[in-house]
């Protein structure tokens, strides 16, 4: 059985997440979606709430585990039983950062590959910063986030706003 582990923050899951998660599953027997904890970052949604969101916006695509992790990937992978992990590219900018995660990774343990997936070409330019931004601004992000992301994105900017 071939498991791979595709670990970020998700604050919030995007649809070219989303893209690369059905892209992977169609690679391995199991895909874990590990949300990862990251301390130095304030994210607008709370690590449960991340957790939830990629639940109920994968729960379509077979193979496909959530799960929350922190402390070193390479850690998890080896506790999970991983064969590879997943890494999204969308521009040069991210293979220098991705590549040099991969090659570090690769120094920790060598047990594991690191598999590089572009999201299709109508999602490659989204980030969870650039949809956070847009609905900040009010603008409709439906197009950019699975339904459960929107909904949730709306309900979060609605109770932040000043009444």
């Amino acid at each position: 059985m071939r498991t791979a582990i595709y670990p970020g923050s998700f604050d919030p899951l995007h649809n070219g997440h989303l893209d690369v998660i059905e892209r992977g599953a169609r690679l391995c027997d199991k895909i874990i979606v590990a949300v990862a904890r990251n301390l130095s970052k304030e994210g607008l949604f709370s690590f449960d709430e991340r957790v939830e969101l990629i639940r109920e916006a994968t729960w379509h695509v077979k193979g496909v585990e959530v799960a929350s992790f922190d402390g070193l990937l390479v850690d998890f992978a080896a506790r999970e039983k991983a064969d590879a992990v997943i890494r999204g590219l969308r521009a040069i900018s991210d293979f220098e950062y991705e590549f040099q995660m991969a090659l570090m990774n690769r120094e920790l343990s060598d047990e594991f590959e690191t598999i590089f997936l572009m999201p299709s070409q109508e999602h490659i330019f989204l980030s969870s910063r650039m949809v956070k931004e847009i609905a900040k601004l009010e603008g409709k992000v439906d197009r950019f986030v699975p339904p459960p992301v929107a909904g949730a994105l709306a309900r979060k900017l609605q109770q932040a706003s000043p009444s």
